[in-house]
Formats: C-alpha cells, structure tokens, sequence
C-alpha cells in the first residue's frame, strides 16, 4: 500500500453511520489543491472593489452578475470570469481577495490550500507583477499565523496566449521567486495542447518550481499524456477524461499521480450532465489518486465543503473509507514537507476514529 492509503492507526469505518458521515467529512482536516483565486470573488466583493476603484461593470447589480452565471460551456464562464478580475487593480484588492477566500476554507476545515493565479489577466491590464504577488503573499502569510493554514501561490500559464508571453510572465515574476512553489497551466484547453509549453514548463523545472496542468476536462486524454511525458508535470487538474485510455488509468495508478478533480465545476460548465453522472467514485475505486476540489466556487456554487456534501448525495455508495481516502489523498498530494503532511493524516485518522467511537 502506498502512503495515500495507509492509515496510521486502524479505523472501524463500519461503525461510522451514514448520516454522520456529512458533519465528520466537513469538520475533517483536508487541503484544497485546485482553486483558481480569481474565481473566489464573489459578486459582492466584486462591486465593493469596483466602487473602490471606480470601476464601471456592465452589470447593474449584484443580482444581475449573479444571474449571468449559467455557463454553457468553459469559454462562457472564462467571459464572465476576466470581467469579474478588472475590478482588481491594487495589492489591497489581491490581498482582500485572497483574504476571503483562507478566511472561509479555514472554516471549513482546511490545512493546506494551493492557490492558483493568473498573472496575465492582471499585467495585461498594467497591473504590476508585484502588486499581484505581494497582495496574494500577504493574506497566506496571514493565514499561516491566525489560523495555521499553510496557503501556497501556484502561477499559471493562459494557454489561449502564446509561449512567448509565458516565458516572459515567469521572466517578470522571477523577482519574486520566494512568493510562489510552482506552475501550472490553465483557461481554454480546447486547442492549446501541453506540447505548446513544453519550453516554459522545461524552465520552471530548471527554477526547482513545482508543475502542475489542467488536462482531460475539455480537452482529451491525449493531452493528460501530453502533460506528463512533455510538461512534467507532478499533478493533473482535473484529468476526468482519463478513463478514455485504458493504459494511461494503468499509468497514473502506476505513478502515483494527483487528480484535482471539481465535483460541482464540472456539472457547471456541463462536462457532465449531472453529479449523479460523475466518474469520480469510479476512478477512486480504480485506484486513482483522487482529491476533490472546488476549482473557481464564487461561479461554480460551491466551495470545498459543499463539493464534498453534494457527491456523498449524489453517490450514497460512497463510505466512510471513501470519504477518507479522498480527504488523505489531498493532503498526501500537496506540495508541503512529507513530516508535516503526515502529522495532518494522523490527525485526520484521529478525527476518523472519534468518530468510529461515536
């Protein structure tokens, strides 16, 4: 067995009732691996920004930007999203946002979030490279210290642009290498193949930074393939189509490899026609190092909680040994210090076996 489902103290999940298991998962210590911090702003902080700043929307009301969050497809979403982020103009707004983001994962129980964001949205706005950092750096610093919330910066790549304006992106966050552990890629995937940021992602490695890609949501297994043989990358954001190749199923049980799969994201931007229709339980079942996650929540409507509160509705076969594995999986599959992740699954066991005892 590897470290991903190896308890560290035997549990009797039999013992734990079914209706209980909604109050254990919620109150369980867990990471978030994929949550794209732009895609936190909900409609609310939107317009006080906005007012803030001065900024103009083309919505009227926090109602109607509400109303416009029926997507039909990732594109329609990426429109609404870029056009929520121009209310981000100052390290104070990047900070609030980040802010109230930690605030409520560590209400929900979270130890560990790995925020994504996406430097392009803002510098192509002239918004300076370092007031997107240091804004973000300083609410996960705050988190650390008032809650204990080990909260890491992910960079991401727009695959809708081109190599060249990546390259240049990281060139220009280099300053600031100290703020962020990795890089990720993520927006359209849909012809933007891994391959088009091999030369990028080749860098980040030499800069001893972190990898991650979205890869199988939209697009093909192909491109999960793709990400790992040419981007290196260490985890795949949201890898459902997957199940597409049978070797590669055989591969990533094989490796190791993280999923960040987005339970409610996923029904949003219709990758599947309902929860209840989800191949998530069965790529746990096939040995799948599965976490669940709650990709951009403001939109999606959910955050990591009620991600995890929908699929035990959707999915009643799903157990108490389930719920565990995935909570352990997304510790486990964090980038924090291996001695740090295993005291959260010893606590996490911990939680598990009070509940076992009732």
């Amino acid at each position: 067995m590897s470290t991903f489902d190896t308890p560290s103290r035997p549990i009797d999940f039999g013992r734990i009732e079914s209706d209980e298991l909604v109050a254990l998962v919620r109150t369980a210590p867990k990471a978030e691996l994929h949550i794209h911090i732009e895609g936190s702003l909900e409609p609310e902080l939107i317009f006080d920004l906005a007012a803030r700043n001065g900024v103009t929307l083309a919505y009227p009301s926090v109602q109607a930007l509400r109303s416009a969050y029926a997507f039909k497809d990732l594109q329609s979403f990426l429109d609404v999203y870029y056009a929520g982020a121009s209310v981000l103009l100052t390290e104070q707004d990047f900070h609030d946002m980040a802010w109230a983001y930690l605030k409520r994962a560590a209400a929900e129980g979270v130890v560990c979030a790995e925020l994504f964001f996406d430097p392009q949205t803002h510098t192509q706005r002239g918004v300076p490279m370092g007031v997107v950092i240091q804004g973000l750096k300083r609410a996960c610093d705050q988190a650390q210290q008032v809650w204990g919330l080990r909260a890491e910066l992910i960079l991401c790549f727009l695959r809708h642009l081109t190599e060249e304006a990546a390259l240049q992106t990281l060139e220009e966050a280099m300053p600031y290498r100290d703020h962020f552990i990795g890089v990720g890629l993520d927006s359209s995937e849909v012809g933007h193949p891994p391959e088009k940021f091999a030369r990028v992602f080749a860098r980040a490695g030499e800069l001893g930074l972190h990898r991650v890609a979205h890869a199988g949501e939209e697009g093909p297994a192909a491109y999960i393939t793709a990400a790992l043989d040419l981007l290196k990358a260490q985890r795949i954001d949201h890898g459902v189509r997957c199940t597409e190749d049978p070797d590669l199923v055989q591969r990533l049980v094989r490796e190791g490899i993280p999923l960040t799969v987005c339970p409610l994201s996923n029904i949003k931007l219709c990758v599947f026609p309902s929860l209840a229709a989800h191949n998530l339980p069965g790529l746990l079942r096939a040995g799948l190092v599965v976490t669940v996650n709650s990709d951009d929540p403001a939109y999606f409507g959910g955050y990591l909680n009620e991600n995890y509160t929908a699929l035990l509705a959707a999915h009643p076969s799903l157990s108490a040994q389930h719920m565990w594995q995935l909570l352990r999986n997304s510790l486990m599959a964090s980038f924090a210090p291996p001695a740090l992740k295993l005291q959260w699954a010893q606590r996490l066991d911990e939680h598990f076996a009070a509940g076992a005892r009732g």
